[in-house]
């Protein structure tokens, strides 16, 4: 995710870190030289380069942008449903690690499985090593037998439940207070069924693949409408349209999967790391990692 202030004045029109220039340029700039291609034909040749009416262009515009809106709004409502997933489990795990604390005493191991958890459930998102992320929080025992398990971090949350019932069966707990922290574990669960149904779900690949397609289309026409009205100015008039159009695209096809690692996705790795600080603090332990910052504005 891009973290900074947003810049006042002139410097607005130059941020290219986070922006969707990067990704649009090519396509913008193709449809700038077929603007100055179809400008050169009609001065050239000005019987060649027949006359198309601006009112069909505008229809064609307007609908192709409330479908873009719509489509983004649809992504922007999986990236904000990713983060609140995510801002549960941080609740989740602060409950645990606070009533857990009072409940049981210091209980590091099953804080550590807690760490392991929320390493393994970002690895899992973002298509990582899940075994090598969680290994490093759970007993030798647990960590050898997670490569064998179809799904690490239901796995991971069978091990806290375990020792849960441990300290149910040694008396430790009632059944009554197992329950509520047993809950705890339950909206874990929910939090990362919900997060795979967003990572394993995306929009209808036809709408996104209509749209696309729609976008290319009437970027490649709007020059030949332009043409005889704005003349030397196609090329820029087409390009900002192009802009528009294509950037609209381009950033709901980054909203949509909000748990990569592109520019604006969910900063996961920020959010296991202080999910990993607080939880360590709670078991007792004291050499702490640092919170991630922002590189270059990109905080992961």
């Amino acid at each position: 995710m891009i973290v900074r202030s947003l810049p006042h004045s002139w410097a607005l029109l130059f941020i290219l870190r986070g922006s969707v220039v990067p990704v649009v340029a090519p396509r913008v700039l193709g449809v700038t030289l077929l603007g100055a291609a179809v400008v050169a034909v009609d001065r050239l040749l000005p019987r060649a380069m027949p006359e198309f009416p601006l009112g069909g262009y505008a229809l064609f515009g307007l609908a192709l942008s409330i479908f873009l809106g719509f489509r983004n709004n649809a992504c922007y409502d999986r990236w904000w449903e990713g983060r609140k997933q995510w801002g549960r489990l941080i609740i989740e795990m602060r409950g645990l690690a606070r009533e857990s604390g009072a409940l049981l005493g210091a209980r590091p191991a099953l804080l550590r499985r807690a760490v392991g958890y929320t390493h393994a459930l970002c690895a899992r998102l973002r298509k990582r090593d899940v075994v090598a992320a969680a290994t490093p929080w759970l007993p030798p025992e647990e960590a050898a037998a997670l490569a064998a398990s179809p799904n690490p971090p239901d796995a991971i949350l069978r091990g806290m439940n375990a020792e849960l019932v441990a300290a149910l069966r040694a008396g430790e707990l009632s059944d009554i207070l197992y329950r509520g922290l047993e809950a705890r574990l339950a909206g874990l669960t929910e939090v990362q069924a919900a997060c795979e149904r967003i990572a394993t779900t995306p929009l209808p690949f036809a709408y996104t693949l209509l749209l696309h397609r729609t976008a290319f289309l009437f970027c490649l026409l709007v020059p030949f409408g332009l043409v005889h009205m704005v003349g030397l100015g196609t090329p820029l008039v087409a390009a900002l349209l192009a802009y528009a159009f294509f950037g609209l695209d381009a950033l709901g096809d980054q909203l949509e999967e909000p748990f990569g690692e592109e520019p604006n996705d969910l900063p996961l790795d920020a959010m296991t790391r202080m999910v990993e600080i607080e939880l360590r603090a709670a078991a007792g332990e004291t050499d702490l990692p640092p919170p991630l910052a922002p590189n270059r504005y990109y905080l992961g």
